[in-house]
């Protein structure tokens, strides 16, 4: 028996010392990605006064590319994640109100943070998915940093971000995306932004925000960094699978009020269609357009 309880206490101190090696390597390598200075030093965008044909393509910028969504209807910041192990994370403040970047980001600040995650000081912003907003055209951002320069102050001073032992494991693990900044190649040339029209390319340009969650084949599936209760990401491919019986119809009733073609209902909270549904027609057919051209997959199970 003692020999049989010696065994066991052997085991169990070097399971003990295997996880605490392993959190030691976790929590080294994710704190080496956290605290990365990057030189990024962007082309200059010309920020154009903010007059009303200005400040509307930046407001509906704002709203359908989902800042509002994650900062804010007054684009003041508010918590994202609050789960201790996991992560706290929040959406900055991005008004000029006390503790928000409006105060203290100068025009290449706005670029650097928008187009490449990455904060004043060089170290990359945690969950902000610049991943997505490396393609908007010199047009389109001059405008939104216009737009967001000029929103009314908000006095909203936020706590430092944190990550649990939980949430560092599921980023190193590559199952959290929390350093958008490590999936930007920051000296490649500029992607040409097509002109605003009812084409595939223009359908291509806008849809790069539906990647996060539906993947870069769109074929939909498990969406990185969410709670497991949540469901998976549709098949956005013109298979059986996923939109290969809408109608241009079907694709607008579901962009604008949130029910399938079966009267289902989409939680908001999953797809964001309150914000996306704020698009001009034109802008839903081209993603409708661009989605239709997509080779069919199955979807992911």
């Amino acid at each position: 028996m003692r020999k049989v309880l010696k065994w066991l206490g052997i085991l169990l101190g070097a399971a003990v010392l295997l996880l605490v090696i392993a959190y030691g390597v976790i929590h080294f390598s994710s704190n080496a990605s956290f605290n990365k200075v990057y030189a990024v030093d962007p082309a200059p965008v010309a920020i154009p006064a903010p007059d009303s044909a200005v400040l509307a393509q930046g407001a509906h910028l704002a709203v359908t590319r989902g800042c509002a969504e994650c900062h804010g209807a007054n684009f003041g910041g508010q918590v994202l994640v609050d789960e201790p192990n996991l992560a706290t994370l929040y959406a900055v403040n991005l008004t000029p109100g006390e503790g928000g970047a409006g105060a203290r980001y100068n025009d290449l600040d706005w670029v650097r943070a928008i187009r490449h995650g990455i904060a004043p000081g060089g170290r990359p912003l945690l969950y902000m998915p610049s991943q997505e907003f490396y393609h908007l055209s010199d047009g389109d951002l001059g405008a939104l940093v216009a737009y967001l320069k000029q929103v009314a102050p908000v006095d909203n001073v936020q706590p430092a971000q944190s990550v649990g032992p939980l949430g560092r494991a599921l980023f190193v693990g590559g199952q959290l995306p929390l350093v958008p900044a490590e999936l930007i190649d920051h000296v490649a040339a500029r992607p040409e932004a097509p002109m605003p029209g009812l084409t595939v390319e223009y359908g291509r340009y806008l849809a790069v925000g539906c990647i996060g969650c539906h993947g870069e084949e769109y074929v939909g599936g498990p969406i990185p960094g969410v709670p497991p209760e949540w469901p998976l990401a549709a098949n956005l491919t013109p298979d059986e699978t996923g939109l290969g019986a809408w109608s241009e119809a079907d694709f607008f009733t579901v962009m604008r009020t949130g029910k399938r073609p079966d009267g289902r209902e989409i939680n908001p909270i999953y797809m964001p269609w309150t914000a996306l549904g704020q698009m001009t027609d034109d802008e839903i057919r081209a993603i409708w357009l661009f989605l239709q051209s997509l080779p069919p997959r199955k979807a992911e199970a």
